[in-house]
């Protein structure tokens, strides 16, 4: 069960044991880490937009389109770092992936 680091809006940091196959957003959404989340996952909103620490970047995927014009709209986008937790699936490989909750908009 990979272990995710999360630093929330208010600066407090938690580590959260995530499940293997389901998104980020759904672990931090499950955890209380102030995802709201709210198109469930389609990738339809930016509300469940987050930080990934640089050296984490090679690790995931690329942005698709639909995600990349979603961050880009956001008050806090990062180029490096902004990403949709909804587009993150969780495997072991992310054993130890460092984020931060971006912002509310």
């Amino acid at each position: 069960m990979p272990v995710i680091n999360v630093t929330k809006r208010s600066g407090d940091k938690h580590q959260i044991n995530a499940n293997s196959g389901t998104t980020l957003m759904e672990n931090l959404r499950d955890n209380d880490m102030e995802i709201e989340a709210i198109c469930g996952g389609c990738c339809s909103c930016a509300t469940c937009h987050i930080f990934i620490e640089d050296n984490w970047n090679e690790k995931l995927p690329s942005r698709q389109d639909d995600e990349q014009e979603l961050v880009e709209e956001t008050n806090s986008y990062r180029d490096e770092e902004s990403r949709l937790s909804c587009q993150i699936v969780i495997t072991d490989d992310l054993d130890g992936l460092v984020v931060t909750i971006a912002p509310e908009d």
